[in-house]
Parts: structure tokens; C-alpha cells; sequence
């Protein structure tokens, strides 16, 4: 957030907060989320080194499950459509390579199908708008057209899906009620869209 709106994210009163980063062992203790949005942050204003960056790459590329796509916990053999939307978004910049490249298609094949026929994604247990933000915003970062054929079920976009939870008041519904992060995440994933 802090690069987005240029400002220092190794320095904010005083502390640096790209430093933390570079703690490999400590960022990855979390889990493949650790090493996603570490890549990510790294990647966002080019911090850090090709050696770090290439640690968290790894990790993420290992941590693929079978047949594709990846999930929370190491010991889940199934992937999951959230965890494997915020890979694909941490790879976009590395999927010329072709390791990386295989990966990503195979994230997206999963993906498309692991969509349900209205459009959207049941994640956790939870039919939300937070799981469909995730995959639209790895669409948009990987250059997939928001009405791709792959993410249109029944002629329903994840964008379709995603407005489903809109309402009057501009915010969006988590289990019948407004919330903040699923409204954080449906609009950053309609920014990433455009």
C-alpha cells in the first residue's frame, strides 16, 4: 500500500518494513501464505535481491499440489481456489520462465475448474465474494479477459458473481451482512480489472 501511494515502506517513523522480509525462515513458518505475500510485497516496489525473491519462488512452486494449484496447509492434498488465485498473483512476474510457466497454466485450469456453475467460488465452507476478488484480481494481473469462456459458468462472470454481493449502501455481503474485507477485496479486485 505504501509503494502504491509512493511512499518509503523502509521507512515509516523510523522502521523498515520491507526488512522483515528477508527473515526467510521466519516468513515461511505461516506457510505458503508467508512466502505469497512476501513475493508479493517484495515484487511490488522491486525490494530485496534476486536471491530472496528466488527463495519465496521456489517455496511456492514446491508447494504445488498434484495435478495443480495450492492450498493452505501443506498436508491438504486438494487445492484451494483462494490460496490458488494469491499464488498465481504472486508468480505473474516470474511466468515467462518456464517452470513458472507451467505452474500458472496449470493454476488456471484448476481454477476454472474448481468454479461453481453460478459463477462463483466456495471457499472455507463459505460462498463469498472474497475467493472470486482473489482469482478476478489473478486474472487481471495475468492478463485474462474478466469474461474469458474459462471463468463464465452459464453465462455468469466472476465480475457477475462478484457484483452479486453489492449493496445498496456500495458495500459487499459476507454471510448476509456487510464486511469490510470482503468489500476490500471486491474493490480492489474490480481496480485490477479495468
Amino acid at each position: 500500500a505504501l509503494t502504491a501511494i509512493n511512499k518509503n515502506p523502509e521507512n515509516v517513523a523510523g522502521y523498515n518494513l520491507v526488512s522483515p522480509l528477508f527473515d526467510y525462515d521466519k516468513t515461511v513458518k505461516q506457510g505458503i501464505n508467508g512466502a505469497i505475500w512476501a513475493l508479493i510485497a517484495l515484487d511490488s516496489g522491486n525490494y530485496g535481491n534476486d536471491e530472496i525473491r528466488n527463495k519465496y519462488l521456489d517455496k511456492i512452486l514446491a508447494s504445488e499440489k498434484n495435478g495443480g494449484g495450492w492450498a493452505l496447509g501443506e498436508s491438504s492434498t486438494e487445492p484451494d481456489a483462494d490460496i490458488t488465485a494469491m499464488a498465481l498473483i504472486a508468480l505473474s512476474d516470474y511466468r515467462y520462465e518456464k517452470r513458472v510457466y507451467d505452474a500458472v497454466e496449470r493454476g488456471i485450469t484448476i481454477l476454472s475448474k474448481l468454479q461453481n456453475e453460478d459463477g462463483g467460488y466456495i471457499s472455507y465452507n463459505t460462498d463469498a465474494a472474497e475467493t472470486s476478488a482473489q482469482v478476478l484480481t489473478a486474472m487481471a494481473t495475468l492478463g485474462i479477459d474478466a469474461e474469458d469462456e474459462r471463468f463464465t459458468k452459464n453465462g455468469i462472470t466472476l465480475k457477475d458473481k462478484i457484483m452479486s454481493f453489492r449493496i445498496a449502501d456500495g458495500s459487499f455481503l459476507r454471510e448476509g451482512k456487510s464486511d469490510i474485507m470482503t468489500t476490500e477485496q471486491s474493490f480492489y479486485s474490480l481496480i485490477a480489472e479495468k
